[in-house]
């Protein structure tokens, strides 16, 4: 299959594109170590009290108003809008949660980079965090603390739906239904179980989709640079394609086959002959992979691109 064949871009033919990228497998690791010491703290007592307890005290995302068992009020914790993301309540919590993560963040973290993945990542989880805060208690929602990366993993999932729209998913194993409709499906159910009585946070997965879909947005406007987001925002890619705010349009594919991202090095080549003959080494390569793993395939230069090119022909 060619490259004019593919629905996103993938630097092809030299190990470009991973089944584990690096801050999702950290993640995946980070997660199931908690999860570890939750399960470890289960069957512990401090002076009577669960070790548990102590956990959820400290790092679960506690209200802003409420006591807890020992009638202790005000536990709320700045830090807990981050921490609650890596406790789960049980093995199939954690278990679903991790395998949704890596199955529609694997190819964002590809295309984005690790850098700016983790920031969109966290953020969706913690603006899930804040609308649980402020809304919960005027829908009498419970006081308990909440736990869990699934805001987070709400956020992934959207992103995933804006970028592969048309991308079929074996919804229970057999049933092909597009990434666009599944995942409106999913979060519309979660708007309308919100006030049930269920321990299920559906704010926190409300939160988590609507950051993640705002990020989205204004990304393709600006091309959010992560190390340079407090300074200001960067100029708008002149290579991205312009989009108008409608549901057939804001749900795209990044990338297609005449994207001029690649057809840019090609332009380079062909007007530039003295470059033919310049070696692309592996050490280029190399380079270039990293700066991608941290920074995504839109901030390279056009020379950096054009080495890209050569190389994948050659493989």
């Amino acid at each position: 299959m060619g490259l004019n064949d593919r629905d996103y871009y993938r630097p092809g033919g030299f190990g470009g594109f991973s089944l584990f990228p690096p801050v999702i497998k950290n993640l995946l690791i980070i997660n199931a170590a908690v999860y570890f010491i939750q399960f470890l703290l289960e069957s512990m007592m401090f002076n009577g009290i669960p070790g548990h307890y102590y956990l959820n005290r400290y790092f679960a995302l506690n209200p802003i108003v409420g006591a807890d068992i020992l009638g202790a009020s005000n536990n709320f914790q700045i830090w807990q809008l981050v921490t609650y993301q890596f406790l789960h309540g049980g093995f199939s919590h954690i278990f679903f949660n991790m395998l949704m993560l890596w199955m529609f963040g694997m190819e964002i973290e590809n295309f984005w980079g690790g850098r700016k993945f983790l920031f969109f990542y966290l953020l969706s989880g913690i603006v899930g965090g804040i609308l649980q805060l402020i809304i919960s208690p005027f829908l009498g929602g419970s006081l308990l603390p909440t736990i869990g990366a699934s805001g987070a993993v709400y956020g992934v999932m959207v992103a995933f739906a804006m970028f592969f729209p048309d991308r079929y998913i074996m919804f229970y194993f057999f049933i092909p239904v597009k990434a666009k409709y599944l995942i409106t499906i999913f979060i519309l159910f979660e708007f309308m179980a919100v006030g049930d009585m269920s321990f299920v946070a559906h704010l926190v997965h409300i939160g988590g989709a609507i950051a993640a879909a705002i990020f989205v947005l204004l990304d393709r406007r600006y091309n959010f640079n992560i190390d340079k987001l407090f300074s200001g925002l960067k100029p708008k890619n002149t290579f991205q394609q312009k989009d108008s705010f409608k549901f057939g349009n804001t749900f795209r594919k990044p990338f297609s086959a005449k994207d001029k991202s690649v057809v840019d090095a090609d332009f380079y080549e062909i007007n530039n002959p003295e470059n033919k003959k310049e070696e692309v080494t592996q050490e280029q390569i190399d380079k270039i992979l990293d700066k991608i793993s941290q920074s995504g395939y839109q901030n390279l230069t056009d020379k950096e691109k054009r080495i890209l090119f050569e190389a994948s022909k050659k493989n």
